[in-house]
């Protein structure tokens, strides 16, 4: 991870905060080789890093107050000083690469928002999340940032996922579907009918049409585009139902001498499909639009999920993808203008 500024953890955001922010904090430097800077109470955050033994081995910088994650969009005004607000002010003067935090979705949204501002051209920021597919995950955003949205701004967040995937991913001319009820193109009310207009008629994206919500974990575009609130609902649906069916799944398995059995011969797919599946592998979701690289870990994210949000916000900054974001959002309007 050579070439970059480090990376700032808001060590004070998620469920588990600071112990296990702190413990992926030294998993992501020692095992990923990404560097750290950690933001909150330096008292509490040193007797933590002298737990894993690494006291003087990553840097804090001090900050006055922390969200908790009952909070809102609001907290960006109530908390001016918190852990995430600082973090993002250390990435605005570019003293590190990119902000990582397990905090309150909505307040840390909320205070990117604000610290570092929409890039140029960007309507609406939003929240682009990995779906588990095979041969490689697919992007749904928005997850949540923005819950009310016009077609116009569909269309945009087509160009952030797609600028995702090819810098994230590294896909090539990645497969654009449009979240809706029904495969045909007059499916859906009057956001998505028109959008899916648009879309359409965009030059420079490979729009593939309408997707269902059976579809998420398909595989059949590598971009799927819908408003915050249809994809929050979605998102948390889908993580709800795969949680439900490994608890089924494990119950049946322990049910009995044979159920145990197979288990043990199948424990090597089992355990793939597990690791698949698992939302900690991938990282967390990405704010973007922004005029900053920002990591949204899961609330109860444990040391492994925000070492591997640590891991793709370091990577995400290595190859530029919100250059690449303002890159084709200026040849966007540069297209629109020549209509």
């Amino acid at each position: 991870m050579d070439g970059i500024p480090p990376i700032a953890l808001d060590a004070m955001g998620g469920d588990n905060a600071p112990g296990e922010i702190v413990a992926g904090a030294v998993q992501a430097v020692r095992e990923h080789g990404v560097p750290i800077v950690l933001v909150g109470a330096p008292r509490t955050l040193s007797e933590a890093l002298a737990q894993h033994r690494a006291a003087g081995e990553i840097p804090i910088v001090r900050a006055e107050e922390a969200l908790t994650m009952e909070e809102g969009a609001l907290a960006s005004l109530r908390r001016p000083r918190s852990s995430i607000a600082v973090a993002c002010h250390l990435v605005r003067r570019g003293d590190v690469s990119a902000v990582v935090s397990a905090g309150s979705t909505a307040g840390v949204v909320a205070t990117a928002k604000l610290r570092l501002r929409a890039q140029q051209g960007v309507l609406r920021p939003a929240i682009a999340v990995p779906l588990p597919t095979r041969p490689h995950p697919t992007v749904l955003l928005d997850a949540g940032a923005t819950a009310d949205v016009k077609p116009e701004t569909l269309v945009q967040f087509a160009h952030l996922g797609v600028a995702y995937a090819e810098t994230a991913l590294n896909l090539v001319r990645p497969r654009v579907g449009l979240l809706t009820i029904g495969g045909e193109a007059e499916k859906g009310n009057k956001l998505t009918k028109r959008a899916h207009e648009l879309l359409s008629a965009t030059p420079g994206l490979e729009f593939a049409g309408n997707v269902e919500g059976h579809q998420l974990l398909s595989g059949v575009v590598d971009v799927i585009v819908t408003d915050g609130f249809t994809g929050n609902v979605a998102l948390k649906t889908m993580e709800g139902a795969v949680q439900y069916a490994f608890t089924e799944l494990r119950e049946a398995l322990e049910g009995g001498r044979v159920a145990r059995l197979a288990a043990m011969l199948q424990r090597g797919r089992l355990r793939d499909l597990r690791k698949r599946l698992d939302p900690e592998a991938y990282g967390g979701a990405v704010l973007l639009g922004l005029n900053g690289t920002v990591v949204i870990a899961h609330g109860s994210s444990t040391a492994k999920g925000i070492a591997a949000a640590c891991a793709l916000a370091a990577t995400l900054a290595r190859q530029g993808t919100v250059a690449h974001i303002a890159e084709r959002v200026a040849a966007t309007q540069k297209s629109h203008r020549l209509w």
